[in-house]
């Protein structure tokens, strides 16, 4: 299954087809989300993306052309990163502790790089139509990679909602973890383990 999120309209300006043009493409969206989290919305300029990346503003221009656009781009690479935890976390069926840990730490190390940029970008970056439709189809997906990564370990009529349940809680202790600056705390993970296997566990009996 592809991990590719629908670009908005306002993600790029041309798509990179060369191995040297794409490898330009990715240093300017880590150096976006790199000034972002750093510097937040107020401090966020293509001159700087640019400098950050190594590379000219005229380079920067010739795929994104404008702010938005490598925002979107910023935030489709996240997308991407947490769809892909999940397709590896389930990549072969395992006991429930251990998908339990391969869920989180990979949840965990998508979020280390740049653990401000999540906050920055709920609450600073402007919202627009095509954003909202680009997580729309991510949240789809997710909830969907969500819903067959569980099944080895709730095959009940309820796993959608479950799915459901189980992904805002994940996504809620990630989040509020990364505010906080404590993603490397040994207990949260610890904790966060205990939590998923308790809820694939206990509650599947009490719902089966």
């Amino acid at each position: 299954m592809s991990t590719r999120i629908q670009k908005s309209r306002m993600a790029m300006r041309k798509e990179p087809r060369q191995a040297r043009s794409r490898a330009t493409v990715d240093a300017i969206v880590q150096a976006g989300a790199r000034v972002l989290g750093d510097q937040g919305w107020a401090g966020f300029t293509t001159n700087k993306v640019a400098e950050v990346a190594g590379v000219s503003i005229g380079s920067l221009y010739q795929y994104f052309p404008d702010k938005l656009s490598l925002i979107e781009a910023v935030r489709s690479h996240h997308f991407e990163d947490v769809l892909r935890v999940i397709r590896k976390a389930m990549d072969r069926e395992k006991p429930v502790r251990q998908f339990a840990e391969a869920l989180v730490d990979g949840m965990i190390d998508a979020h280390l790089e740049h653990p401000a940029l999540h906050r920055v970008m709920l609450d600073e970056v402007p919202g627009h139509a095509d954003a909202r439709a680009a997580h729309d189809t991510f949240r789809a997906e997710y909830l969907s990679r969500y819903a067959a990564a569980i099944a080895p370990y709730r095959r009940i009529a309820k796993r959608q909602r479950i799915a459901e349940v189980l992904s805002s809680a994940v996504e809620g202790v990630i989040h509020n973890a990364a505010r906080r600056g404590q993603l490397k705390a040994p207990e949260l993970k610890r904790e966060l383990v205990n939590l998923i296997c308790a809820y694939l566990t206990q509650a599947g009996r009490k719902l089966a």
